[in-house]
């Protein structure tokens, strides 16, 4: 397995909410500093045959959650941008993991801008309760997300490239 000692630091993980922009901003950050790019709701749809929003109506939330953290235990890469499903945080094991292999990036963006983003609620592949609103979700995450981050880049009002930026700039490759 690769620690942060072995792989120099090189993987940065990104978490966050739903919307918040871990995709995008993994993929310009990974062309940026010349590394690899994984997008783990990708991985785990490849690896499921399925769409996300597919298993979570097929198959429940917790078994999302096991198939995520499952996912996310598995990785062993090094040089490489990792963006998280907004719902990674709720593995204890899985975040630990994250944690050594590499720095974990909070993307902060506030409620009101993830609700203008957040269209697509219903086919997205959210881990949310049926009951719950994007507040409610919001609410849950956000100590969450704080509590794992090792950096944190408040995002409200700032481009993709100033995103990119500024978190270059915490990292130094």
């Amino acid at each position: 397995m690769h620690t942060k000692e072995n792989c120099l630091q090189k993987n940065l993980v990104l978490i966050g909410m739903p919307g918040a922009g871990k995709s995008t901003v993994g993929v310009v950050l990974a062309k940026r500093l010349g590394l690899g790019f994984v997008d783990t709701d990708l991985l785990i749809q490849l690896r499921a045959g399925k769409q996300l929003q597919e298993i979570i109506d097929k198959e429940g939330l917790q078994k999302f959650r096991r198939l995520e953290e499952q996912a996310l235990l598995e990785f062993d890469v090094c040089n490489t941008v990792i963006a998280t499903g907004g719902s990674a945080v709720y593995s204890d094991a899985a975040m630990r993991h994250l944690g050594q292999i590499g720095t974990i990036i909070f993307l902060d963006l506030p409620l009101a801008e993830l609700e203008q983003r957040l269209q697509d609620m219903a086919t997205r592949g959210l881990v949310i309760d049926p009951n719950a609103t994007l507040a409610d979700l919001y609410d849950e995450r956000l100590p969450l997300y704080r509590g794992w981050a090792d950096i944190t880049i408040e995002t409200r009002d700032i481009n993709l490239e100033q995103v990119v930026e500024t978190i270059c700039q915490h990292c130094s490759h």
